[in-house]
């Protein structure tokens, strides 16, 4: 009986002719290789979506207190520190345990070297609030810290008259100064400026009246 001839290979249109054994075989473990490394990033690009939601999760369920990222200070305990180094009586408020503060410090302006004393405070509403008082200050030192903004009307609190800044409609960006008292007694200039409401910012400013009569009389702290 005549032997059959075996099938014959198919011709390879990039080659223009049938694949040798060999190149059959290298074909095959390319394809299988491709294979593996594109099974190899779809399974990194999964891996990838689920750590994603994961951490999203976690954003989602861990309880966040967006007042303030700063830790808290002690303003009472560094003002007695800070009092000690500077030459008339420091306004440090009484404040019920709703306000927090998160900065209390001696400051000194760059451009007119004015010393002053601030105190940086989250309100009960969560806004910011702040009380600088200034030591033998000028003109300039006090229009630096109100962002150039002018006055807007004055204020009466505990029989002390405050120079009103309402910058809260202003298209300006004046910072935390959207509202803002002043006033002058001896040797102090006070600021109390921040983004809180007018309301929370008379009641700061009524604490340290005591501290503003002070520098009137003369009291020596």
């Amino acid at each position: 009986m005549a032997r059959r001839d075996p099938k014959p290979r198919p011709i390879v249109a990039e080659l223009g002719r049938p694949e040798t054994p060999e190149e059959e075989a290298a074909r095959k473990a390319q394809n299988s290789k491709n294979y593996r490394d594109s099974k190899t990033i779809r399974n990194l690009w999964v891996a990838v979506g689920v750590t994603v939601g994961i951490v999203a999760l976690i954003v989602l369920l861990v309880p966040r207190d967006d007042s303030s990222r700063l830790q808290a200070v002690d303003y009472r305990a560094v003002a007695v520190s800070a009092q000690r180094t500077l030459p008339v009586p420091l306004a440090v408020p009484e404040l019920p345990d709703t306000w927090t503060s998160n900065v209390a410090e001696i400051r000194t302006a760059s451009l007119d070297g004015v010393t002053s004393w601030f105190v940086g405070l989250i309100t009960p509403s969560k806004q910011f609030l702040s009380i600088t008082q200034g030591i033998d200050a000028n003109p300039s030192w006090l229009v630096t810290e109100l962002k150039q903004t002018s006055p807007t009307g004055t204020a009466t609190i505990d029989g002390i008259e405050w120079t009103v800044y309402d910058n809260r409609d202003s298209d300006r960006d004046v910072g935390n100064v959207k509202y803002a008292l002043t006033t002058e007694a001896g040797r102090s200039t006070f600021i109390v400026a921040g983004t809180a409401t007018p309301e929370e910012a008379e009641a700061l400013a009524s604490t340290i009246t005591d501290a503003i009569e002070q520098q009137t009389t003369g009291a020596t702290p």
